[in-house]
């Protein structure tokens, strides 16, 4: 989910940024860099590896978001932000669903009607904050009345995603959860190129992942709490066929900012059935993919809810956890310290324990942190 605030960590002051077999591509394109002048999409024909591009992993042939792709019975679409300022004292981390992945609700609908429900009927914005100003966690889903989707502009509630052709532009009109506290701002997340880069998660690709804009811009301007600041952002979005914990049973992922400015991302999956898939990519600011050899596992200390936690890092440096920003009975996300190509790095890291969220208990506990507009 990259995302939720359950519990009282704060973000390290220290942390100057956000530093985040190969399974072939589905769709793997050259760079689409943002065009000059008025902001319209960028052009450039490209080539496809595995398929046609167009609707795939909720995006258009030229890379940018589109939000009106369609989306499986049963299934979902995501598209994500993360960021930090670049003092490195405030960060965020943005989800929009469609077929709210973790929403005991769509799991309750599609245990009514044989495994498959509406996806469009549970969706949701989930706004992470966190910094000087306090934090803040909201994820209101709401039913289809409450949600309209068209190419370029996702609206959900009184909150929207728009994309002008240069900018994804979100307006947020949340409350935060448990405690009512508004949630109210703009955040704009400007890509320094767009990627074309979408690869299956898992052996049949019913599950697949890719970035948008690994190397970006953002810009926050932050009504409730009061926070206006600017830094390095990330935004990639995931799609699937059916629920996340049909095919996996765990995985972690992680982004670097390299030296360079190039992200490194490497998704290390554990499905349900089949070998692990690791798939390590480092993308430059054009947004072009470039294999990278994912160095050793190492094994993390456990969670607080002890879920096993693994991060590559180069052979004999073992990685360091800095800060947890989530710790839940399913997820936990935090900033590591390691090494990768043989440089000392921070990264953004998560866990996802796909297993824990189809638990009875864990769906009997979100309800609370995550309410339901019919």
């Amino acid at each position: 989910i990259r995302s939720g605030d359950w519990s009282s960590d704060v973000c390290s002051s220290d942390l100057a940024r956000l530093d985040v077999g190969v399974p072939a591509a589905v769709v793997a394109e050259p760079p689409a860099g943002l065009v000059p002048g008025r902001g319209q999409r960028a052009s450039g024909a490209g080539r496809a590896d595995g398929g046609a591009v167009g609707e795939a992993g909720g995006r258009d042939a030229d890379g940018a978001p589109r939000f009106d792709q369609t989306v499986a019975p049963g299934g979902y679409l995501w598209w994500y932000v993360d960021a930090l300022s670049d003092d490195g004292q405030n960060g965020l981390s943005i989800i929009a669903f469609v077929g709210s992945v973790f929403s005991p609700y769509y799991a309750w609908a599609r245990a009514r009607n044989g495994g498959v429900a509406d996806p469009e009927n549970f969706c949701a914005i989930n706004v992470a904050l966190y910094g000087a100003a306090g934090r803040r966690w909201t994820m209101t889903e709401r039913s289809r009345a409450h949600m309209q989707r068209s190419r370029d502009t996702f609206t959900v509630g009184p909150s929207r995603l728009h994309w002008t052709g240069r900018s994804l532009v979100i307006d947020i009109d949340e409350f935060n959860v448990p405690i009512p506290m508004h949630v109210r701002g703009r955040v704009t997340v400007t890509p320094k190129g767009l990627s074309r880069f979408v690869t299956g998660l898992d052996a049949a690709a019913r599950h697949r992942w890719g970035p948008i804009g690994p190397c970006s811009r953002v810009s926050v301007d932050m009504e409730h709490p009061a926070a206006r600041w600017s830094g390095h952002a990330y935004l990639d979005s995931n799609e699937g066929d059916e629920p996340v914990d049909r095919a996996f049973n765990t995985w972690d992922w992680s982004r670097t900012v390299m030296g360079n400015g190039d992200t490194a991302v490497v998704y290390d999956v554990r499905p349900v059935q089949g070998p692990d898939r690791v798939i390590a990519q480092r993308f430059d600011a054009h947004g072009l993919a470039t294999p990278l050899v994912a160095p050793p596992r190492h094994t993390l200390p456990r969670s607080r809810w002890l879920i096993p936690r693994n991060m590559h890092s180069d052979e004999g440096v073992a990685p360091v956890v800095q800060s947890t920003l989530e710790d839940t009975p399913f997820y936990v996300r935090s900033i590591l310290r390691s090494s990768l190509e043989g440089e000392a790095v921070t990264s953004v890291h998560e866990t996802l324990d796909a297993r824990r969220v189809a638990s009875l208990p864990v769906r009997l506990m979100l309800p609370w942190r995550m309410p339901r507009q019919p």
